[in-house]
């Protein structure tokens, strides 16, 4: 059966026309840097999206050498403008405002986000002990929108060096922190072994843990955190949302489910729904009728269909 696509509601004129009044709004990049819909619902699925070899190498050295010479201490100025934080020439800012990285940036949290914090987590080896499974800080009590965090490894990641592990689609499961410090391994986990410059960008919610490094070499893995100072509404490059080829891989993308979630993946469904409606603006879209069934309400009155 061919899949119906679905228009895209216009959004809100006067807000439209208020976003474009902020300041922040202002883009200094062009489309081809910025993410494509079917990334950003590949972003909303599995809550991460990973781009190998993205920084290049000699920025990644240069990084290395201000890590080892101490110039990164955690959490700079909490809540500056990120334009701001790391100027020329520290390799961090650099890497950061690249136009590809930038755009990925700017497609999931907006041009000038703002500033949360970030940590340059180093794991000396040899070491048997892994980190406990977390999910970061505390429960996100917000109704909509969402921060992200970048993990930048600017070095060679291998097998035995660990990486950061990630639960894929786990960022619709809020919980408080290590509460799931309990879990060794859940199926379907996915563990960066990376060259150097690969940074992934992931929903802040999404579970981690840090893996054990059992080699004698320092590993790095940078982490940024950051907040979003506009709506999230179709920040991405959106020429191709109406496309039925696209609009096919978008339901094809989000109704894929992850080998851990079991039965219970139709809540994770619902809640990729509930998200993509939320960044296109468009409230008709659903899966399955999972919202257009639980939202059906025949108390308030309803048009009885002829015949």
């Amino acid at each position: 059966m061919k899949p119906t696509t679905t228009p895209i509601a216009p959004a809100d004129p006067a807000d439209e026309a208020a976003m474009r009044d902020l300041p922040t709004m202002r883009r200094s990049l062009g489309r081809e840097h910025l993410l494509t819909t079917v990334q950003m619902a590949e972003f909303v699925s599995q809550g991460f999206l990973r781009f190998d070899e993205l920084a290049p190498r000699e920025l990644c050295d240069q990084l290395m050498a201000e890590l080892n010479a101490g110039l990164y201490k955690g959490y700079e100025t909490e809540g500056a403008r990120w334009d701001e934080v790391w100027p020329e020439p520290l390799a961090a800012g650099r890497i950061f405002r690249l136009p590809r990285v930038r755009g990925i940036i700017e497609s999931l949290v907006g041009p000038h986000p703002r500033y949360d914090h970030h940590s340059p987590h180093l794991r000396t080896g040899p070491d048997i002990g892994h980190q406990r499974l977390h999910q970061d800080a505390e429960i996100d009590p917000r109704p909509s929108g969402f921060d992200i965090q970048v993990s930048l490894f600017p070095h060679d990641v291998p097998p035995e060096m660990g990486g950061t592990l990630f639960v894929p689609g786990s960022h619709f499961r809020r919980v408080h922190e290590s509460v799931i410090g309990r879990y060794h391994n859940v199926v379907g986990q996915v563990q960066t072994v990376c060259k150097a410059g690969t940074i992934v960008f992931w929903h802040t919610d999404l579970w981690h843990a840090g893996r054990a490094n059992r080699t004698p070499q320092k590993r790095y893995m940078f982490k940024l955190r950051l907040n979003p100072m506009v709506r999230q509404l179709r920040l991405w490059n959106t020429d191709d949302l109406c496309d039925p080829a696209v609009q096919q891989q978008v339901r094809k993308t989000l109704n894929r489910a992850q080998p851990w979630q079991g039965q219970e993946s139709r809540l994770e469904k619902m809640q990729r729904v509930r998200l993509w409606r939320e960044i296109t603006g468009d409230p008709t879209f659903d899966l399955n009728m999972y919202w257009t069934r639980t939202g059906n309400a025949p108390q308030a009155g309803y048009t009885p269909v002829d015949g």
